[in-house]
């Protein structure tokens, strides 16, 4: 296990830097087909817009490759979004890096699996042809390792190697060794070929949580890259999102991880931007970057059989989330406000003076009026048929007092 915070190296991937003591990136990856260059840019520019600070997309043939100069062109010019794009490659990345230079340029990183460059000699010469590329165009690098895609031949040399020890040890730790060793030897070998330390990430992903957190911990002992975390093959729904965040949060709480994805399956026709608010709300969760205001709300009891505390903090949360498209350019520290809905007398005061501005709600019984709490002090009391207007316009009026708006850069 690392000390806390662990010190990374940074790397700058088109205009966002990963590590170097800069805040954990939120990243995701479309699941278009590349070859529909409109598809695919619009819903990069969905993912962006809903958080994503870097977007991955799947480079995996000659038609793929040919179309994302002109993914990044409509990135541009149709959609105005210049979010960082990544190249996944897999078994032919050496082949199209080579035949298509305009791809290699309008990429911003390259996603290299050492596990899916080849075997043997061809594995060595792949790999360095797609290192060589990332140096001729200046691109960083993502070496990521998965568990259900080892190189098998660093595998059986592990095995065997375990098979002679005194006490062996459990099959699970080997494939955690494979895995962090093939990560560092990977970041090794592109480093004598002449990429910079700086310009590499390291990924050790398995599917199984206790398996992840590990092969991390030790990776993070052992090197000084920026890591990127993730949980690949999370899984759908609640249990994807219950999984995954404790797979991070995990790690993110002992210090280690620089870019995070959650790797969800969508439902049929669902989100895709799902996984991208999962990780938002997860580093908001932590306490490690804010990026809209949170609202504190009771779960509910047999004191609050009225649903009107609840429709309130759905409001609330709504018209915040509405705002924050605006505030975040004219006013982004608003993304730090705290606002508590509470239902009744129990907890009610206490959670509304604790946040800046909170309100607490009349449980069943109690008197039909709402006390409202602004920096800890009561303020008003609301009631009546207007009640939640009145505290929604309370809620602009702190953020106009509290957060100033920033002035437009000259030119």
């Amino acid at each position: 296990m690392t000390d806390f915070p662990r010190q990374s190296v940074g790397c700058r991937v088109g205009d966002v830097v990963i590590g170097g003591g800069a805040p954990v990136v939120v990243q995701s990856m479309t699941n278009t087909d590349t070859a529909d260059a409109a598809a695919t840019a619009a819903q990069v520019a969905e993912l962006a817009a809903a958080g994503s600070e870097i977007v991955r997309i799947t480079v995996n043939n000659r038609a793929a490759a040919g179309r994302v100069a002109e993914i990044r062109d409509r990135l541009r010019d149709d959609h105005g979004v210049q979010v960082p794009l990544v190249g996944d490659f897999h078994y032919n990345g050496h082949t199209l890096l080579g035949e298509f230079p305009d791809c290699a340029e309008a990429l911003d990183k390259y996603r290299i699996n050492p596990g899916n460059v080849g075997r043997g000699a061809r594995h060595d010469a792949n790999f360095a042809a797609i290192v060589q590329a990332a140096i001729d165009h200046d691109k960083p690098v993502r070496i990521g390792v998965n568990a259900g895609s080892l190189d098998p031949e660093m595998v059986d040399a592990l095995m065997d190697e375990n098979a002679r020890r005194t006490e062996p040890l459990s099959g699970d730790a080997v494939i955690r060794e494979a895995m962090v060793r093939s990560a560092l030897q990977s970041a090794e070998a592109a480093e004598e070929l002449g990429l910079g330390h700086d310009r590499i990430v390291l990924s050790c992903k398995a599917s199984r949580l206790q398996e992840m957190v590990a092969a991390y911990r030790d990776l993070a002992g052992r090197c000084d890259y920026p890591l990127h975390l993730g949980l690949t093959e999370a899984g759908m729904g609640a249990k994807g999102i219950v999984t995954t965040s404790a797979a991070l949060g995990i790690l993110l709480q002992q210090g280690i991880g620089d870019t995070i994805r959650a790797s969800l399956t969508p439902e049929p026709d669902g989100r895709r931007t799902l996984e991208v608010q999962v990780c938002l709300d997860l580093l908001q969760g932590l306490g490690l970057r804010s990026f809209r205001p949170q609202v504190t709300a009771c779960p509910g009891c047999g004191r609050t059989t009225s649903t009107f505390f609840q429709q309130l903090a759905q409001r609330i949360e709504a018209h915040l989330d509405d705002r924050m498209s605006v505030w975040k350019v004219e006013r982004p520290d608003a993304a730090t406000l705290k606002v508590a809905v509470m239902g009744c007398i129990v907890n009610g005061p206490g959670e509304s003076r604790a946040a800046d501005i909170g309100i607490s709600l009349p449980g069943t019984g109690e008197s039909p009026r709402a006390p409202v709490y602004v920096d800890g002090e009561k303020v008003a009391t609301l009631e009546g048929p207007n009640l939640a207007e009145d505290f929604v316009a309370m809620v602009e009026a702190y953020v106009r007092d509290h957060y100033p708006t920033v002035s437009s850069p000259v030119g």
